[in-house]
């Protein structure tokens, strides 16, 4: 070989090494995510488009930093110190590779990019002592809770990306109830530790859990428990969220799975320009509050080709909860929920019940929903207050939805879809009128189209305060086919069905309507429906 070809291989590895090494740099920038920008065409309702997070090319990987794969180590320093070294050095990527990392805590820092390799899966150690009690926001109030799995607070330009796993360990957190399990899952949970309830018919993992339970007087809140002593006592119940980012701006969640977390799966807190794209995020049918992702107080989001499958609501829509609430006065706004799917929760798209601090100018479209307990589900209560408007539903499939495809429910009391009784559901549409004040929610303006559902319960239930009915809303281009019962309209005001198609599964009349004010149907005006109110056909 002549000294020339020799040249040529000497500079071409050269510039290869040169290229390795770069990696490991802060030299260049990691590529920006391409968002499609027709995302934003023809939206009803003016809005900036979402700032994804963007990365140097320094890059290092936890290995580097004692990082050991197996399931038995624990790498909660050395990944934390990744993330630190690469923050420190102004931002890069953090790798965890393929393998089984078990680890506590992980806190993301600004600038920061945690990437899981292809059969990479994070497990969460089940010591309850790994999680430090923390004050924190739980199901809309303050409160204090045992430190997320996942978390980051006033960061800014974070995601996790990649392709791996990461698993809460939730099964040692969560409570169970013995009627969401059959006879031989209950028998095996209750042999494997634990204690049961006095009366028999929900399982705790501990006996502190069990504690934390009977002092909650507030759902999950307890209450009296003052001392540090007593609070760590109840650590089995304080259960954390998988994932919490709180007052942060540009994140990113993309290609990742989150699974099996000790109560609520990802909750982003008073974030902004946040991008949730092409996840999939699952928790067990029977997870108590196991809710897949709970958008609270949030600016500027994306919510785009995701999979969800949750023991409680699917993807919710949060701003907090009663004088919490509205004291932070944050509401949720600026929203495109785009080509997801879900396949279990209590709601498929949620609004409430925790939403004080308001909510307003969400878009919903080509979404499908599987065997959820309620397709689109609107839930609220007084004390709450706050307004939910602007909201716009568009292109939505659903099939075997075992009660409502459509709910809006201002007597909220907390029980899950079909939990309430004949007599809850009879005694909730009563026509009693307080007096308006800041504690009264509002939902109005409120647009859905091209719905199409197949087999469910009740086809639609609106179910108004009488003191601030349900106010504007159209529900047009509907078809609902083998639907248990019809449409139950009471306290609305300006409600407007056009196109609206249902067809039960008995003869009956699919259109119940009381106390309800300038009501339209395929162009009928109806002025007033008293109490006694009216029924129709909404068939073909």
């Amino acid at each position: 070989m002549n000294k020339f070809a020799k040249s040529i291989l000497f500079v071409a590895a050269m510039l290869s090494t040169l290229t390795a090494v770069g990696c490991q740099s802060n030299a260049g920038v990691q590529k920006q995510t391409t968002i499609d920008e027709k995302l934003y065409e023809n939206l009803p309702f003016s809005m900036p488009k979402v700032q994804q997070p963007v990365f140097s090319n320094y890059t290092v990987n936890v290995t580097d930093f004692g990082a050991k794969s197996g399931g038995v180590f624990l790498n909660t320093e050395a990944i934390n110190k990744a993330i630190k070294a690469v923050n420190a050095k102004g931002g890069g990527k953090v790798i965890i590779p393929e393998g089984l990392w078990l680890t506590g805590p992980i806190e993301l820092l600004s600038n920061v990019n945690l990437y899981t390799e292809e059969n990479c899966l994070v497990l969460f150690t089940d010591d309850f002592e790994a999680y430090p009690i923390i004050e924190t926001s739980f199901e809309g109030l303050e409160t204090k809770r045992c430190q997320s799995p996942i978390f980051a607070k006033n960061a800014e330009n974070i995601a996790i990306t990649g392709h791996g796993t990461f698993d809460g360990n939730g099964d040692s957190w969560r409570p169970v109830k013995k009627g969401k399990m059959t006879a031989n899952q209950w028998k095996k949970l209750v042999n494997s530790g634990g204690v049961l309830d006095a009366k028999g018919t929900i399982w705790y993992p501990t006996a502190g859990a069990m504690k934390g339970a009977m002092a909650c007087e507030e759902f999950n809140v307890p209450v009296g428990i003052e001392t540090d002593e007593e609070w760590a006592e109840i650590r089995p119940w304080l259960r954390p969220v998988l994932l919490s980012i709180q007052n942060s701006k540009k994140v990113m969640l993309e290609g990742v799975t989150f699974r099996n977390s000790p109560s609520w799966n990802l909750h982003p807190l008073s974030c902004e320009d946040l991008t949730i794209n092409n996840i999939k995020v699952f928790n067990p049918w029977y997870s108590q509050n196991g809710d897949a992702l709970d958008v609270e107080s949030c600016k500027n989001v994306l919510i785009i080709n995701s999979l969800f499958d949750a023991g409680d609501d699917a993807i919710c829509i949060k701003s907090g909860k009663n004088e919490d609430g509205r004291r932070r006065g944050q509401p949720t706004e600026n929203v495109i929920v785009k080509n997801n799917v879900v396949l279990h929760g209590h709601g498929g798209f949620v609004v409430g019940s925790e939403m004080s601090g308001g909510v307003k100018n969400i878009y919903v479209d080509d979404c499908t929903f599987m065997g959820t307990d309620v397709g689109l589900r609107f839930k609220s209560t007084r004390g709450r207050g706050g307004v939910v408007e602007n909201i716009y539903i568009n292109n939505i499939n659903m099939i075997n939805i075992p009660n409502e495809p459509l709910l809006f429910d201002l007597f909220y009391g907390g029980k899950g879809p079909g939990e309430e009784t004949e007599e809850e559901r009879i005694a909730n549409t009563k026509n009693d009128l307080p007096a308006v004040t800041e504690e009264t929610p509002a939902f109005r303006n409120i647009h859905i189209t091209n719905v199409y559902s197949k087999n469910s319960g009740r086809a639609i239930f609106f179910n108004g305060l009488p003191e601030m009915p349900i106010e504007n809303v159209t529900v047009k281009n509907v078809i609902m086919s083998d639907a248990k019962e019809g449409v139950f309209l009471s306290q609305t005001k300006n409600v407007t069905l056009e196109n609206v198609v249902i067809e039960t599964k008995t003869p009956q009349q699919t259109l119940n309507i009381k106390s309800s004010k300038d009501l339209t149907i395929d162009g009928k005006t109806f002025e007033s429906v008293d109490a006694k109110g009216i029924s129709m056909d909404l068939k073909k």
